[in-house]
């Protein structure tokens, strides 16, 4: 048996290496090891041995298995190797210039945040940031959200697990649940929470929600949200504030207007349309850009303002709508495709 098991090495030693592609290996494998293979057919000999024989017979057959099983593994990894060459191509030389040759340019959802954070700066808004994982109390109880809104259905959110932690992220309410933020308004909240009035800040961020990617629709998008707390502060002054954000961002001509709406942190509470006239592909006088309202005195008290003392208004607007009606562009998954042609036309 000793001989037969040697012969059975060197004809696989000068086998395998010959093998080039995965079905010749399997062809092969299926030869020495397969259930009608030659060391199959081997080990099934030690039945006809003495007792005396076997313990020498088995330990040389152990030892010519797993020399086998070596020379299987190599053959194979060599012909994955050849594979994977075959796929990359010729090696590239990195010292080649590229033919791509030019300087990079901002992505349009970055034009704009930038845009309307310089020019809510000038008008003395700080730009404010928070953490995009959230908790119920700061994304909606604060927010007089009720406990059966829509909005925090498992259909509309994404809840992380009850037994998620997040360090950088404390509990507000024990044992409330840990969240994707679904708005940039938790910012207002943990802003309030952190400091008495007078407060003016903006804040831009990602949010996420339970949507179909559509031609209009995103599970992952951009809000740029405002929030002004005073004394005495009131419609006129929100008003006043959109007017000249869209003045500043598209020009002298552009006009705003409210229409009647309903958010549960705003009271009283509005639609903001845009005048969309001279707005490339817009077909309409007027489009639907954000929403507004002054604070509900509910949420004041969420935070311990006192809503006989202090007033303030918030709005809101989503980065990609905006960006698509400045730009004229019809699709929002264009914005997170990194398609280089799409995001060379901004500079």
């Amino acid at each position: 048996m000793q001989d037969q098991l040697t012969a059975l090495l060197a004809k696989a030693a000068a086998e395998l290496p010959a093998l080039k592609t995965r079905p010749e290996f399997e062809a092969a494998k299926a030869r020495y090891v397969g259930p009608h293979g030659e060391l199959t057919a081997l080990m099934k000999q030690m039945g006809a041995l003495s007792k005396e024989q076997k313990p020498a017979a088995g330990k040389l057959i152990n030892e010519t298995k797993t020399q086998l099983a070596t020379q299987l593994d190599a053959a194979l990894a060599r012909i994955a190797d050849a594979e994977l060459a075959a796929q990359l191509g010729p090696a590239l030389d990195p010292t080649l210039p590229s033919p791509d040759a030019g300087p990079g340019t901002r992505h349009p959802l970055t034009l704009v945040r930038e845009e309307m954070c310089r020019i809510l700066r000038k008008v003395g808004f700080t730009v404010a940031d928070g953490p995009e994982v959230e908790t119920e109390f700061y994304c909606f109880d604060a927010l007089s959200t009720p406990a059966d809104h829509p909005a925090r259905d498992e259909k509309d959110t994404f809840y992380f697990p009850a037994s998620a932690r997040f360090g950088n992220v404390a509990q507000k309410v024990p044992g409330e649940k840990y969240l994707l933020r679904t708005h940039t308004s938790s910012v207002q909240i943990r802003t309030m929470l952190k400091g008495e009035p007078p407060i003016r800040i903006v804040s831009p961020g990602r949010v996420y929600r339970r949507d179909t990617s559509d031609a209009t629709h995103s599970a992952n998008f951009h809000q740029l949200e405002c929030l002004y707390v005073d004394k005495g502060v009131t419609v006129r002054d929100l008003k006043a504030l959109l007017d000249h954000i869209f003045v500043s961002l598209l020009g002298q001509d552009t006009k705003t207007r409210f229409r009647p709406h309903y958010f549960g942190y705003t009271e009283p509470s509005f639609e903001v349309d845009l005048g969309a006239a001279h707005l490339p592909k817009v077909k309409k006088p007027w489009i639907e850009i954000g929403g507004c309202g002054m604070v509900d005195p509910t949420v004041f008290e969420a935070v311990g303002y006192d809503p006989e003392v202090w007033t303030g208004y918030a709005f809101g607007m989503g980065l990609e709508r905006l960006a698509m009606l400045l730009y004229g562009i019809d699709d929002i998954r264009y914005f997170y495709q990194n398609d280089l042609r799409f995001l060379k036309q901004f500079a």
